[in-house]
């Protein structure tokens, strides 16, 4: 009893220390991605049951843009952030647009889940779709307005 409850308490402080990994839909495969130093382009199909989901590591301060392409009005892409507790999407195409782009505030991985909805009227299984993941360069820092400058002696305000 005391070398499962040690192996429990060992996998749950691994899962911890290795980050949480996604639950999977019946069918779905994960594939696991690194943060592309380039534009990377991910071409699937979002087919019920056998489809694919990625994980995406991000890191604090990365800009990255996110694109979806679909020709079908029925497939979309949620992102979800596998550091929080909650199972709410950070960003779905089906309310939010086709694209994200953010600053990443916090280390983390992203589990980028394109699906077709099952709630929706439709034809057949599925639906192809393109996922853009691009780096951005970094945000030019908002300057600071110029101080008020103090007249110059030299050269006195008219009044």
């Amino acid at each position: 009893m005391k070398a499962l409850a040690a192996t429990v308490a060992f996998c749950l402080v691994a899962s911890v220390a290795f980050g949480q990994s996604p639950e999977l839909q019946p069918g779905e495969r994960l594939e696991k991605l690194q943060f592309p130093a380039a534009t990377m382009e991910l071409k699937g199909w979002t087919k019920l049951g056998n489809g694919r989901v990625y994980t995406l590591p991000v890191k604090a301060g990365q800009h990255v843009k996110i694109s979806f392409a679909t020709k079908s009005k029925f497939a979309f892409l949620s992102i979800f952030d596998l550091a929080t507790p909650d199972e709410e999407a950070i960003f779905g195409t089906d309310e939010d647009g086709t694209s994200y782009t953010v600053t990443v505030k916090d280390n983390t991985t992203w589990l980028l889940r394109p699906y077709y909805s099952k709630a929706s009227p439709r034809r057949g299984l599925g639906a192809p779709y393109s996922i853009l993941v691009e780096p951005q360069a970094t945000a030019p820092q908002p300057t600071a307005p110029a101080e008020q400058q103090s007249p110059s002696p030299l050269f006195p305000s008219r009044q």
